[in-house]
């Protein structure tokens, strides 16, 4: 069941949780028709593989705590988040899922669920939490530059997308007020703070965490290319798919949406481009 490469590893029996994980996921989604489900244990499953890392080299390792107080840190936050949002509520499917649903027929859909949604994502996570088992692998190599700089652009990538979605929040809770007040909705999609720079600057955060996130394990090794690599970019794989799909809808929703998507870039920052030169 777990790779050789990573039998008798720490981080091999974080594939045992993750395979637990992807299986209650799928039959919950069964019994429930929702399907929002590694939705929910998406932040909390990361801390967890970086906690049974951490603790079986008993909290020893430098850059194996720091990355595990990151992502716990992380972790936290978005669950916060997701909470606040309504996530774990029974009926907190994300509204993705039920488009989906309208476009596939219930076998389409369900093949989906049991390939890409709950084993698929859940592998994902797995992946993009793996640098954490190359820094347990060379727990003995010091903290370096590489390691200092790869803490300070996470915490930067982690305030921007703090910022981003309490601002988000902020808005479609006010969007909320007005429509229960019967109330005109001047704009019904979000254009202001850091939205007005990139149409995602959360997502363009999430994804900067996760490759900032590699660098420990590419300082821990000496290795630029490594397959723990691969999950910050099958991250990024994954979320232009789902960006595709939001401005779908929300193109479809809102007559403006395509005039803002012609104004500001999908993820780059417009600052950073003008910096790019582009």
């Amino acid at each position: 069941m777990v790779p050789d490469a990573l039998a008798g590893t720490p981080y091999g029996t974080a594939f045992i949780l993750c395979v637990a994980l992807a299986a209650a996921c799928w039959v919950l989604s069964l019994l429930t028709e929702e399907f929002s489900w590694v939705d929910r244990v998406w932040s909390l499953a990361p801390p967890a593989y970086c906690l049974i890392v951490a603790a079986e080299a008993g909290f020893s390792s430098a850059r194996v705590n720091i990355m595990t107080a990151l992502v716990l840190m992380w972790g936290v936050r978005l669950t916060a988040n997701f909470a606040v949002k309504g996530g774990y509520r029974p009926g907190g499917e994300d509204y993705r899922w039920a488009h989906l649903r309208g476009k596939l027929s219930r076998l389409q859909f369900q093949l989906l669920n049991v390939t890409f949604i709950c084993p698929g994502q859940m592998a994902l996570i797995f992946l993009f939490t793996a640098p954490v088992y190359q820094a347990w692998r060379f727990a003995d190599q010091p903290i370096g530059w590489l390691d200092y700089l790869a803490i300070v652009a996470f915490l930067v990538f982690f305030a921007g997308e703090t910022v981003a979605d309490a601002q988000m929040l902020r808005f479609q809770r006010n969007k909320q007020r007005l429509r229960d007040a019967g109330l005109d909705v001047e704009r019904p999609f979000m254009a202001g703070g850091l939205f007005r720079f990139s149409r995602h600057p959360n997502y363009f955060c999430e994804m900067g965490m996760w490759v900032t996130f590699y660098l420990f394990a590419v300082s821990a090794s000496g290795t630029v290319a490594h397959w723990t690599g691969l999950g910050c970019l099958l991250l990024i794989a994954l979320f232009e798919g789902s960006i595709r799909l939001t401005e779908e809808i929300s193109a479809g929703k809102y007559p403006g949406y395509r005039d803002y998507q012609a104004a500001v870039p999908r993820l780059l920052p417009i600052p950073l481009r003008k910096l790019a030169g582009k």
